[in-house]
C-alpha cells in the first residue's frame, strides 16, 4: 500500500474534493466554487491526488476534468479490512459481555422501557 494514499486521504480538504468528484466528474472551477479555496490550493490538491493516482485527469479543450479512480480505493478497504474486522470482533465481545451482565442481573433491578 502507497504511503502517499493514506496522506492524501488525510487532509479534509482532499477527502472533500473525494467526496465532490465521486458524485461526478468536475473541472478545477466547479470544485473552486464548492471550497473556500482559491484556484492555485484546489490545483495542489488535485496534484497530490493525481500523484496518488486517487483522481485522473481528462483533457476537455481548455478545461481538465477530474475523475474519481477506484483502484487506490480497493487497496485502502484491502489493507483497512482486518481491522475492521478486529473492532467488529471487539464490539461482538462487548455485546456479549452487556447481555451477560443483563442476564445476571436481578428482575427487579432491570429497568423497563
Amino acid at each position: 500500500m502507497n504511503s502517499d494514499v493514506f496522506s492524501a486521504v488525510a487532509n479534509d480538504t482532499r477527502r472533500s474534493i473525494l467526496e465532490a468528484v465521486r458524485t461526478k466528474p468536475r473541472s478545477v472551477s466547479e470544485l473552486t466554487a464548492l471550497f473556500e479555496l482559491s484556484r492555485p490550493a484546489v490545483s495542489e490538491h488535485l496534484r497530490i491526488l493525481r500523484h496518488t493516482g486517487l483522481v485522473r485527469e481528462e483533457p476537455q479543450g481548455q478545461k481538465r476534468i477530474y475523475h474519481l479512480e477506484a483502484a487506490p480505493f480497493a487497496e485502502l478497504a484491502n489493507w483497512l479490512h482486518p481491522f475492521e474486522r478486529y473492532w467488529r470482533d471487539r464490539l461482538d465481545d462487548l455485546s456479549l459481555a452487556l447481555d451477560e451482565l443483563e442476564e445476571s442481573e436481578p428482575a427487579d433491578n432491570r429497568s423497563t422501557d
